[in-house]
């Protein structure tokens, strides 16, 4: 089994429209959740604050530089994530799949065009470790 994250990905019409209707959108959300728990693939799942709450720590210069949000284009922003252990990344992208944004989106077409990134978590043993790894993350 590998671990998979599921990477909620919205844009500012999504997520105002996901906002003005939280519950409907919390159960649905809610739902998707129970199933995977059913399954037995769900490792963890959480949302993230809004990005104007948070910093970033910008390491480009000589000495990290602390900016508070918002920053960055929010397209580029991610919103929570579920962490699936499953056995593929095909099974990864049918969970994905499953997510109710599309059930959503149709009772509020503003809801439409969210996505979701699949991503493999990397194994221990697939980090590079010591000498090997130059110095390079």
């Amino acid at each position: 089994m590998s671990k998979y994250m599921l990477i909620m990905r919205g844009t500012d019409e999504t997520n105002a429209a996901m906002m003005a209707n939280i519950d409907e959108a919390m159960a649905a959300t809610g739902r998707f959740i129970e199933e995977m728990m059913e399954a037995g693939v769900l490792v963890a799942a959480e949302g993230l604050d809004d990005p104007g709450r948070g910093v970033v720590v910008d390491f480009s210069g000589e000495a990290p530089v602390v900016t508070d949000g918002p920053y960055g284009e929010t397209r580029e922003l991610f919103g929570g994530y579920f962490l699936l252990d499953v056995a593929t990344q095909q099974e990864a992208v049918e969970w994905a799949k499953r997510f109710p944004a599309l059930e959503w989106a149709k009772r509020f077409p503003a809801g439409r065009g969210s996505k979701i990134e699949v991503r493999r978590v990397a194994e221990p043993d697939e980090v590079p470790h010591g000498s090997e790894s130059n110095g390079q993350i």
